[in-house]
């Protein structure tokens, strides 16, 4: 992780000047967009934001200590004190010059670092899939992302979902993945919590999409898959920033561009079972794939 303790030096360099994420990531020896997917999910927070909250700390010690909301707004590259002074009180909940008052709760966001941890009392259970192209077939709907926790949107999306057409789609799974699948794709690079992505009910396929689904064709590359049994939906919420904290940043592949699909097993009662989490990956050395979509009928 010295690279990335390297990247995150560069913005304490000086902090009134915004810096570039492309350059933070060329420090970190990776692309932008591995950069700012793993940063959102090692530190839980978008790396924009990060930049944000660092710059108005700084910003508001300036303001404690007396300088003027002009200088400081001028020096931090806001376009007005007006401006500042919104960004301040989104921050503090406070306007300046009430901060500047004896007994004022302030917010501050501490500098981060990163360490690479091992622990023994966690077992990753994972292998790397060498897959040719495939095609996902399913139904399809835009969601908001729930980082804990049952997400209400997939829950009454399925339960719109007519059943004979889930049965239709299980005749079509004729690959792995095996069996229906939960697939997420076009999530925000920062992967903020309320903000939109694709939902599918689908299953992975060689065959045409019939007419009422719709399909995206994935081409050949390379996958981790990761397996997990528990409590459902914790075991399978955790998959996702296990893979982010232990696995990503102890082997040498980037998180690729591309939907990631789960796999689930649920036992009787529906709260516990396994599951697989499918994520597309790429050598730290390789070029980046591109997922394209087509579209075959109308969503049922």
């Amino acid at each position: 992780m010295q690279e990335w303790t390297r990247a995150l030096e560069l913005i304490e360099q000086d902090l009134t000047e915004a810096v570039e994420v492309s350059t933070l990531a060329r420090t970190a020896l990776t692309s932008e967009y591995h950069f700012r997917r793993m940063f959102a999910s090692l530190a839980g927070i978008p790396i924009s934001e990060y930049i944000r909250r660092r710059r108005l700390t700084s910003a508001t010690a300036e303001i404690i200590a007396g300088a003027t909301v002009l200088d400081v707004a001028l020096r931090y590259g806001y376009g007005s004190p007006e401006a500042f002074a919104r960004a301040f009180k989104a921050m503090h909940g406070l306007t300046p010059s009430e901060a500047r008052q004896p007994g004022a709760v302030l917010h501050s966001q501490p500098q981060l670092r990163f360490h690479l941890r091992i622990e023994g009392n966690t077992v990753m259970k994972h292998r790397i899939v060498n897959k040719e192209a495939f095609r996902l077939i399913g139904l399809k709907v835009r969601v908001p992302l729930v980082h804990e926790g049952p997400n209400p949107a997939i829950i009454e999306f399925h339960r719109s979902i007519d059943p004979d057409a889930t049965k239709r789609l299980m005749a079509m799974a004729d690959t792995e993945p095996s069996g229906l699948l939960s697939v997420t794709d076009k999530i925000d690079e920062e992967r903020r919590e309320g903000s939109e992505l694709d939902y599918w009910h689908a299953v992975a396929s060689t065959q045409p999409a019939p007419e009422g689904f719709e399909s995206l064709d994935i081409p050949a590359g390379q996958w981790v898959v990761f397996e997990t049994e528990g409590k459902f939906p914790d075991a399978l919420q955790r998959m996702w920033a296990d893979a982010a904290t232990e696995w990503f940043p102890a082997n040498p592949y980037f998180w690729a561009r591309g939907p990631e699909l789960l796999s689930v097993r649920p036992d009787a009662d529906g709260t516990h079972g396994s599951g697989q989490l499918w994520i597309p990956i790429e050598s730290s050395q390789g070029p980046f794939k591109s997922f394209s979509t087509s579209s075959s009928g109308k969503t049922l």
